[in-house]
């Protein structure tokens, strides 16, 4: 006769635990999920501060509106593929075969070896063409927003997926200035690379003298295999089926564990999960255990095959509002990364008498340095780190998360019509110089603060919206897929629509154009957002589902 064994794995009881992040679980696979964000977003936020000056580095005889274009162009080749592949990659990571765990690992390889196709590209077209080959491959966000949810409670949602965001606003602080550091190293560490060096020899480091933006582009693909090789050792897979179809942990993660078990007090060793629901890592072993331990019991010995929700009904009405509303979102997001480095690029307009201008036919940018420009990059990534810390989790547990949400839609509008007359400060250099001095980047921290403050709210709640928006939890994955999609296709369409806009202001001498027709896109999304609403994520219940919550106490 068979007893019950001791349950080894011990899960936590149902109590009341106040969300913190002192109380927040599984850290350390949230930490790596996060470190995947921080790599993939590296390569994109590094481009941006040296994008214009390789563009012009292929043709030097281009006009500023041409190289505009084709820097929508490169910003949107990425986004574009992935506008195609994010649903496929959704799809494949809510399939045993594959899970959230490969198709993340995928994502993170393909993505470092088109870096080094764009590093070294001679043409326009060889760097776009690279940047899309590592968009089709890139499944990553979908892939990490899914484990993220699977990782933790609903309850700690709000603070698990700000963790992406962080990783997204620490990417845009050291990306930009590493990336802007880095380029023209034969020129830059002349000691070192150029001429007569230390390991350049008489001539210089052919390639780096050749290549000129290869290096930041190699330290993106650096960063990104390092975290494939985390990701291979020490992340778990959180898709039930896949992982009893994958086999056990790796070597390396029970290494881990028993490495860390040395250093936890003897009442808690082991892994501690938090949520007892049949979705979690260590429920499953027990499980397994109750299986072994009661044969007898056809329940354990003869478990229901996980139904899963066919595509076709995934498009619930909330599902549909939250994508259009993430639709307008990435949009007008997307145009301002692509503006911003544009605009703090441009030549400045010669002097111009005062009495000739209108408060909306003006032109000329900034005038920056790549440096300079991963500078002010930098500071839009500190504003939002320090928001998303410290405002964030008390705003939304005080006023909600939807409030936070269409309140900080409103500020986008605002951050938009104003960014253009940075061009008009007084600067303490005259042009053709790059604009400096107090007033240019007091206006510049100014718009960056309204700008970052909206997004610090508006992009971690429109992922809790997405997840809790999936109709069941069978296509989560598919939901963030999907999501993908629809993002990076308004992240695709802003820098190329905005591109243009831009390229058509600076012609007619209206530098504004883009940024006030942006400013009207982000408006429109203000209102979209009060079609959204929070979801459950669980409203449509398959056959055998509301038996098995009645048995389960309504849970």
């Amino acid at each position: 006769m068979y007893s019950k064994p001791a349950n080894i794995f011990p899960v936590a009881e149902k109590q009341t635990v106040e969300a913190s992040w002192a109380t927040i679980p599984n850290k350390d696979q949230l930490a790596i999920l996060a470190l995947s964000r921080l790599v993939d977003f590296w390569q994109m936020a590094g481009l941006q501060s040296y994008m214009i000056h390789q563009l012009r580095s292929f043709d030097p005889m281009l006009p500023e509106a041409t190289i505009s274009h084709q820097a929508g162009i490169l910003q949107g080749s990425f986004t574009a593929a992935q506008i195609v592949t994010s649903i496929l990659w959704g799809r494949a990571a809510d399939k045993p075969a594959l899970g959230r765990k490969n198709v993340l690992l995928t994502g993170l390889i393909g993505t470092g070896i088109s870096c080094i196709g764009v590093g070294f590209a001679e043409t326009f077209w060889q760097a776009a063409v690279w940047r899309m080959l590592g968009g089709a491959i890139n499944g990553t966000v979908g892939a990490a927003r899914t484990m993220v949810a699977e990782c933790v409670e609903k309850k700690y949602h709000s603070r698990a997926f700000l963790l992406l965001p962080v990783a997204f606003n620490v990417a845009n602080i050291l990306g930009p200035v590493v990336g802007g550091l880095l380029v023209h190293p034969a020129t830059r560490f002349s000691s070192t690379f150029g001429r007569n060096s230390t390991y350049g020899g008489a001539t210089g480091v052919a390639w780096m003298m050749k290549y000129p933006f290869a290096l930041p582009s190699l330290l993106c693909t650096f960063l990104l295999f390092s975290e494939a090789a985390l990701v291979i050792m020490y992340l778990r897979e959180t898709l039930p089926a896949a992982r009893l179809r994958q086999g056990k942990n790796s070597f390396f993660l029970e290494m881990w564990h028993g490495i860390i078990g040395i250093f936890r007090p003897s009442t808690n060793q082991g892994y501690l999960p938090v949520d007892p629901s049949p979705t979690t890592y260590d429920q499953d072993k027990k499980d397994e255990l109750d299986s072994l331990a009661n044969p007898h019991n056809e329940k354990t010995l003869l478990p229901k095959p996980p139904q899963a929700l066919p595509f076709k009904r995934i498009w619930t009405p909330n599902v549909l509002c939250t994508l259009l509303s993430i639709a307008i979102f990435d949009f007008h997001m997307g145009a301002f990364s692509s503006l911003w480095p544009i605009f703090l690029s441009t030549s400045r307009a010669s002097s111009t008498p005062i009495s000739k201008r209108t408060p909306f036919h003006f032109t000329g940018g900034l005038a920056f340095h790549p440096a300079t420009i991963g500078a002010s990059l930098a500071v839009l990534g500190l504003v939002g780190l320090a928001l998303q810390l410290l405002l964030y989790p008390t705003a939304t547990a005080r006023h909600g998360l939807l409030r936070c949400f269409r309140a900080a839609l409103f500020l986008f509008p605002a951050a938009y019509a104003l960014a253009p007359y940075l061009a008009l400060l007084p600067s303490s250099t005259p042009a053709p110089a790059p604009a400096s001095g107090m007033w240019v980047w007091a206006g510049i921290c100014a718009v960056l603060t309204l700008q970052v403050a909206a997004r610090t709210f508006a992009l971690p709640a429109s992922i809790v919206l997405l997840n809790n928006a999936a109709p069941h939890p069978s296509v989560l994955a598919t939901v963030h897929g999907v999501g993908q999609s629809v993002s990076t296709a308004g992240r695709t369409v802003g820098p190329v629509v905005a591109g243009y806009w831009n390229g058509r202001g600076l012609e007619i001498g209206r530098v504004g154009l883009a940024w006030w027709a942006v400013a009207g896109v982000s408006a429109v999304g203000c209102g979209a957002s009060f079609w959204v609403r929070d979801g459950s994520g669980h409203e449509i219940l398959l056959e055998g589902e509301g038996e098995e919550r009645n048995e389960g106490g309504g849970g």
